[in-house]
């Protein structure tokens, strides 16, 4: 049995939910273990169970079990089916399905891109250069619901130059968003610092204090769509990534109030009919451009990836309402109905 401590709520306590005040304080490693904690009748707030949702006021008494870590077992690789698109000794290129969560934590123990890249490489065959197994192969991730290219290493030589070239910004990574409202200006950059929210620590925010992290982001039009009655209309958008912060794109493009269609967290400014998300479960945002250089033969590789189908279907719902595609939209949507294969200098995609 775990023993029970208790927590003085403080000023800055005051106002938060319960689940989320146990976490931010250190207390549990994450808001669903103190929710669970919670859910389970184990969190007494002056002598009363209380359940996640609860107000903590400063000068609360809460009393909560100690937290007790599970060491994880060894992972395993599992069966989980990939969309390679370029592979040899040194890397390989995926497309990302929605809902695949790229390494394990405390929420995701199994089931994972690791896991998956464990059973497709072996563990002998996987880079580590960032020093912890469940790291296997990761030189960069997408959110869990972004779908789209990444890069994995095999090698450590290739991890480490493929990082290298991340924080060089030299790797070209390119996303397709869909945003809420009709945006006049072709072409835009946001250029605002990234750090983890104050009032929930999963969540993600400009903000200007020490602890953000610069964020660079440029965005160009393709198709804009017009409003109607429920909506503030559309617009279809090339994201570019100059820095790599969590949740990047999805917390710039509601910073400047063009929130992403099916956004589930970051939703200021988002309309209030839930027919305005065209039908999403999950955000629209697909990395369908990556260009890099290769680890080994220096030759500079670029690939493209067409929408999947419920990015696609969300796009066709649309289509009576499009302004026309920009230039870039023409050139944009040409990328992604050729083939998959990757290209030598952009060659072939036109992307040099």
């Amino acid at each position: 049995m775990s023993a029970l401590r208790m927590h003085a709520a403080s000023a800055a306590d005051d106002g938060l939910r319960l689940d989320v005040m146990l976490s931010e304080r250190g207390l549990y490693p994450s808001r669903s273990a103190a929710a669970k904690a919670c859910a389970e009748g184990a969190v007494l707030v002056n002598g009363q169970a209380a359940g996640k949702n609860a107000t903590v006021r400063q000068g609360d008494a809460v009393v909560y079990p100690a937290y007790e870590q599970v060491e994880p077992g060894p992972l395993r690789g599992e069966p989980i089916p990939l969309d390679i698109r370029y592979e040899d000794d040194e890397m390989l290129v995926l497309s990302k399905q929605v809902g695949l969560v790229c390494h394990p934590s405390e929420d995701h123990r199994e089931g994972t891109l690791v896991n998956a890249l464990l059973h497709h490489c072996g563990p002998e065959h996987l880079c580590n250069v960032q020093g912890e197994r469940d790291r296997m192969g990761i030189v960069h991730r997408l959110d869990m619901d972004t779908s789209g290219l990444m890069l994995a290493a095999k090698t450590d030589e290739a991890g480490e130059d493929l990082m290298n070239q991340i924080r060089e910004r030299s790797v070209d990574r390119h996303y397709l968003a869909l945003v809420h409202g009709v945006i006049a200006h072709d072409t835009g950059m946001v250029d605002a610092p990234i750090a983890r929210s104050a009032r929930d620590r999963k969540r993600m925010a400009v903000r200007d204090v020490d602890s953000a992290r610069d964020a660079v982001t440029t965005f160009t039009v393709l198709e804009r769509f017009e409003a109607e009655r429920f909506d503030d209309g559309y617009t279809l958008v090339d994201c570019k990534l100059f820095t790599g912060r969590t949740h990047q794109i999805r917390v710039h493009m509601e910073y400047v109030r063009h929130p992403l269609v099916g956004e589930p967290v970051y939703t200021a400014c988002m309309p209030k009919r839930p027919e305005a998300n065209l039908g999403l479960g999950r955000q629209f945002l697909h990395s369908y451009r990556l260009g890099f250089t290769h680890p080994r033969t220096q030759q500079h590789l670029q690939l493209a990836d067409s929408l999947p189908a419920d990015l696609r279907a969300a796009l066709d719902r649309l289509q009576q309402r499009s302004r026309g595609r920009t230039a870039e939209g023409e050139r944009a949507f040409a990328l992604m109905a050729a083939s998959p294969t990757p290209c030598v200098e952009g060659e072939a995609l036109g992307l040099a």
